[in-house]
Parts: C-alpha cells; sequence; structure tokens
C-alpha cells in the first residue's frame, strides 16, 4: 500500500502539528530520511518521489526551500507536504541543508514544465 495516500482506515488529524516552525532545539528522529526543495507547487511527481524516499526509513522529515520567484508562500508549501502520510515533520529553510538528499533541481525542473504546459495551452509560450 502507498504510505503517502489514505486507505480506509485513515485517521483525521491536523498535519500542520507535523509543521516544525522553530527548528532551534529540533533534533532528526534517529534513521530519519532528510529531503529539502521548494514544492512550489506541489505536485504528484513530488508525492511519489517523497513516497519512495520514505520506504522503510522510521521518518521522513522535509525541509521547504525557497525557490526564485515563489508561486505559494512558504507556510502554504509547508502545510500541502505536512498533509501527505508519508511526511512526518517539515521545517523551513532558505537552502538546502547540509547533509539532506537535495530535490531542488527535480521541482524546479518539473515546475518550468508546468508552467510551460500552461502557456501552450493558453496559447502563449513562456
Amino acid at each position: 500500500m502507498s504510505r503517502c495516500a489514505p486507505d480506509a482506515t485513515t485517521i483525521e488529524m491536523d498535519t500542520r502539528r507535523k509543521i516544525v516552525r522553530d527548528a532551534s532545539a529540533w533534533q532528526a528522529p534517529a534513521g530519519a530520511v532528510l529531503a529539502a526543495g521548494p514544492f512550489d507547487p506541489l505536485l504528484s511527481r513530488h508525492a511519489a518521489q517523497l513516497e519512495q524516499l520514505k520506504q522503510d526509513a522510521p521518518a521522513l522529515v522535509v525541509f521547504i526551500t525557497e525557490p526564485p520567484d515563489p508561486l505559494l508562500p512558504a507556510p502554504a508549501r509547508a502545510e500541502l507536504v505536512a498533509a501527505l502520510r508519508c511526511v512526518d515533520t517539515v521545517l523551513f529553510a532558505q537552502a538546502p541543508p547540509p547533509g539532506v538528499i537535495d530535490l531542488t533541481a527535480d521541482h524546479l525542473e518539473w515546475r518550468a514544465q508546468l508552467i510551460n504546459r500552461i502557456a501552450a495551452s493558453a496559447g502563449t509560450e513562456s
């Protein structure tokens, strides 16, 4: 079963509790996978990528980074990422912290593809 997709036993929870706003006293759980990216906007590809990273790890920690010219504010992106079942903790970072899996290049490429598809469907190339 997908660790990001809901199942028949889904329990409602306020996923904003997964968001750590003050990381000064926060520590990653032992064995956690740490990843960073802008998630601007959150796409199904991101969910699949995070699900793959989580696999059998005890926890998945995601850092929301700042892309050039963000479409959505960081708190909104954090709430969307926190809503994914496979994500255990979400933090904010200007850039990917050292030692984390940096997903930025993929995310910026996917964002550009999305914007180009929207522009093409509207009849204006970007």
